[in-house]
């Protein structure tokens, strides 16, 4: 695990739960069951606001995570983080948990993990063109982590490591709005 530090609390529980994955073997599947609950919150407006929301108790959490990862099939490793982390109240960090693992595989194969942010979904011919793009101008293999924003108008931002490339359209306009301000 060459370079790459993850921080806060979210870089604390993911460097927890990778450091006992690799110890059982099981970095795969753990990263299968992560990216499984990541997509359940994607798609369910009641499971982010239960992550979220500072409202529900420790134990409510607890029995609706326990429920979820029931009937999702997630158990073993993954299934006891996920309980671990809301009896500890972290709940609200499972996202950037999520990220910050998936950093640390990335890094454990040699891959880098490019955060782009489009304001449409990106079709696969698209994903694979800008994947080729940026495997070719770093020289690793990129794995992409997208996310829709809509409020970027188009275009699209790419962030490697600490290097940001913002091609959206919001900044653009933004830029011209700034440069006409400096007219008048």
């Amino acid at each position: 695990m060459a370079e790459t530090y993850v921080s806060g609390v979210a870089g604390r529980y993911a460097t927890a739960l990778f450091e006992l994955a690799r110890e059982a073997g099981a970095i795969d599947a753990v990263k299968a069951d992560l990216d499984r609950f990541g997509a359940l919150i994607a798609e369910s407006d009641d499971l982010k606001r239960l992550v979220r929301s500072p409202v529900f108790s420790s134990e409510d959490q607890e029995r609706a995570v326990a429920a979820v990862l029931a009937k999702a099939g997630i158990g073993g490793l993954a299934g006891n983080f996920f309980k671990t982390v809301a009896a500890n109240r972290r709940l609200f960090a499972i996202e950037a948990i999520i990220r910050a693992f998936d950093a640390l595989v990335s890094a454990e194969k040699g891959e880098i993990v490019a955060e782009v942010t489009v304001a449409q979904p990106l079709s696969d011919a698209h994903a694979a063109t800008l994947k080729g793009a940026l495997d070719q101008m770093t020289g690793k293999s990129v794995q992409l982590a997208v996310e829709v924003d809509p409020s970027l108008l188009g275009g699209l931002k790419v962030k490697i490591g600490s290097r940001l490339v913002d091609a959206s359209l919001k900044t653009k306009l933004n830029s011209i709005r700034t440069a006409m301000k400096e007219v008048r």
